[in-house]
């Protein structure tokens, strides 16, 4: 056999297939029959080299198209999804029994959250989005395209997606100890302690995971909605945020602004609240927020702290004001080191200034937290804060020899004096 046939079976061993199936795959080798049509045409001592280069050629491209359904990628509708597996419905009903409402274990502006178990028997959480988020397939998964490639320890990882007529379904990793409120504030079931070893990791791994978003990814992710609930909290209390870019799914006029979902006013920045100022500064402010929520265990959403209906950063500064941080501090926590917390506290501060080019980047909030900088308390300014509807009449709150004025609007911007 001379070197032109060799050229030939090569080229078809080289595709995975025997040297059998590579003289098959062109008709020239039949098993049953003692003389193969290569052998009967061209002879034992003959080698045509038209005749063996197309027979190769034709049994390399037989056998690649053979072969290729299994290098398909994950896709819908002709859309590649490189990191993220594309589910059914069916898939997705079978997985949480049907949204069997025992399943249940969240709801948000986006949608509603179940537990649910795949077939291989992993935890995954499926999140139904909310009518608001039906837009055309093509765009849709675009963005699912960007949130599946951001990855991140302290972001909740997406595992895959449902589109399916009008369903928009996200399957993301499932966290086992569920979302920080239910953990910190109180919420149903929740039995956990959290000491200040666990609160100190949320808030460290929390900046960490904002820094990700806002500076190392290119382009970078506004969240729009960082509070208790969006953080998620695995097996060791490491925190996960959830539902980043989630909010490009949905039109501005049904976001978390104009619906007002409980919860969620009392860590809007003002600029953001009433101007619709979107950058990257409105997440640090919201995170400022949590911190005080993670210090005190109360919620940013209610307005009865302090003895005098405020909310909790302005009852926090009032506290700061008064040199009484400490009294801010959960009862819950019996053990704690003072310095730390109040350190926590005044990055609270530095997050939460009125001003939204006074407040730093969250790689520097990462810095300050972990005593990598000097903070500098002459720096810090009032904060600001949004007032939603709910105050029945105009109300006067003093904080030492200066008043405040606080709208009986609808909603209302507040900037608490300097010290």
């Amino acid at each position: 056999m001379n070197a032109l046939s060799w050229t030939w079976i090569w080229m078809g061993r080289v595709n995975g297939a025997s040297w059998g199936e590579s003289l098959a795959a062109c008709g020239m080798w039949n098993p049953k029959k003692k003389r193969s049509f290569l052998w009967q045409r061209v002879g034992p001592n003959q080698s045509h080299p038209r005749i063996i280069m197309s027979c190769g050629c034709f049994g390399a491209s037989t056998l690649k198209k053979k072969r290729s359904p299994s290098l398909t990628p994950n896709e819908i509708d002709g859309f590649p999804l490189d990191n993220v597996k594309s589910f059914s419905d069916k898939d997705l009903r079978l997985a949480t029994d049907n949204y069997h409402p025992s399943k249940k274990i969240g709801r948000g502006g986006f949608g509603t959250v179940y537990q649910g178990t795949l077939k291989d028997g992993r935890q995954v959480a499926v999140k139904t989005l909310s009518a608001g988020s039906k837009q055309g397939v093509r765009e849709f998964l675009s963005e699912i395209k960007t949130i599946s490639n951001v990855k991140h320890p302290n972001l909740v990882e997406l595992v895959g997606c449902c589109v399916q007529e009008t369903n928009r379904i996200l399957v993301y990793e499932y966290v086992q100890n569920n979302s920080l409120d239910r953990a910190l504030l109180g919420g149903r079931g929740s039995n956990i302690i959290l000491d200040w070893r666990k609160r100190s990791g949320i808030c460290m791994g929390t900046a960490r995971g904002l820094a990700f978003l806002h500076e190392e990814l290119v382009p970078h992710i506004v969240h729009r909605d960082i509070k208790a609930s969006n953080i998620l909290l695995d097996r060791h209390f490491n925190p996960k945020i959830g539902d980043f870019g989630l909010a490009k799914l949905f039109p501005d006029d049904i976001t978390h602004i104009s619906t007002r979902i409980a919860g969620t006013t009392g860590y809007l920045a003002p600029e953001y609240a009433m101007g619709g100022q979107l950058t990257l500064k409105a997440d640090v402010y919201s995170f400022g927020v949590l911190i005080l929520e993670i210090i005190s265990g109360k919620s940013s959403a209610r307005t009865n702290w302090g003895g005098s209906n405020k909310y909790l950063l302005e009852w926090a500064w009032q506290l700061y004001e008064e040199g009484k941080l400490l009294e801010l501090v959960d009862p819950d926590m019996v053990e704690f080191p003072e310095e730390e917390v109040i350190r926590y506290a005044k990055v609270a501060f530095f997050c939460t200034q009125a001003a939204a080019s006074r407040r730093p980047m969250m790689s520097q909030v990462v810095d300050m937290l972990s005593k990598n900088t000097r903070l500098n308390e002459k720096q810090i300014t009032a904060p600001g804060f949004f007032q939603d509807s709910g105050a029945s009449s105009q109300k006067k709150s003093s904080f030492g020899s200066t008043s405040y004025q606080f709208s009986s609007n609808p909603s209302s911007i507040t900037q608490l004096a300097p010290r």
